[in-house]
């Protein structure tokens, strides 16, 4: 996969943690931006350490915490229920990137045989407290072992793309199923709020992607995007954050009319701020 830089389309500053500054180029063959410079593997994970980075806390400290913690518990509900209506009935399922754990514990008690990776050490610790089956490293697991793969805003973290894709065709079973939400540079509150567009999140996000993005990289792993949806609550969460980064205040009622607006525009185009692709193995 050759994943060029054909030309510079924004300058965007990280700020959740460090206030770097970091180039997105523009990719034409798979319709992606790419983050730049990509920090070096061994630093990468001092963009994390933010006791402010969300998804690796079960933290209630604030309003805006606390409201992050109840959509989430909504949310958690709707993917359980996609997992049984792209396999049909319960199986072998691992989440990479899991997290605190929070969606393995709610998929195990609607009986699926659950397996996470977390690379974070802090979250890891946590999901191994809620007695979530933990590996290490992926390539501990043996292949062909799930019926469903799911990375939950993940894939756009991921260093070396091509090879992460190579491993998941290797883990599911023949006819399995991979589920994948990313966010959509091409939703109206990326468009709206630019290089302060909160899911840019440089430099944790290496990979910026469309919707013809998903289909065209992972076609050529014989991959097949069956189903599309909507993640609804994302555009309201992303443009809270947004208009902090603008403008130094969260701006509710500003935010919340940008996050429904955005849902409104993508009724008819599916450009909402993130998306979920359901994918079939093919062989």
């Amino acid at each position: 996969m050759n994943f060029t830089k054909d030309e510079k389309f924004l300058t965007v500053q990280d700020h959740a943690v460090s206030k770097e500054v970091f180039s997105l180029f523009y990719n034409r063959a798979y319709d992606l931006l790419l983050t730049d410079p990509v920090p070096a593997k061994e630093n990468l994970n001092n963009y994390y350490l933010s006791e402010n980075y969300i998804s690796h806390t079960d933290g209630k400290r604030n309003f805006f915490e606390r409201i992050y913690q109840g959509i989430k518990r909504i949310a958690l509900r709707r993917k359980v229920d996609l997992l049984f209506k792209q396999n049909n009935t319960v199986g072998t399922l691992l989440d990479i990137g899991c997290g605190t754990g929070d969606f393995l514990v709610e998929a195990k008690k609607s009986g699926w045989a659950t397996t996470g990776y977390e690379p974070n050490e802090h979250a890891f610790a946590k999901a191994k407290a809620k007695g979530i089956t933990l590996v290490k490293k992926l390539s501990e697991l043996e292949a062909h072992t799930f019926d469903v793969i799911t990375l939950w805003h993940v894939l756009e973290h991921i260093p070396n793309l091509e090879e992460q894709i190579v491993e998941l065709n290797r883990l599911l079973k023949p006819g399995g199923k991979l589920i994948v939400a990313v966010p959509n540079y091409k939703s109206y509150d990326a468009v709206y709020y630019k290089e302060y567009w909160a899911a840019f999140d440089v430099p944790r996000h290496l990979w910026h992607f469309s919707q013809s993005s998903i289909p065209r990289i992972f076609s050529l792993f014989d991959f097949t995007v069956d189903e599309l949806h909507p993640m609804l609550f994302d555009s309201f969460y992303v443009s809270l954050l947004s208009e902090q980064y603008k403008t130094g205040k969260r701006n509710w009622g500003k935010a919340l009319f940008v996050g429904l607006r955005s849902n409104v525009e993508a009724r008819n185009t599916m450009e909402y701020s993130s998306l979920i692709y359901c994918l079939s193995k093919i062989n």
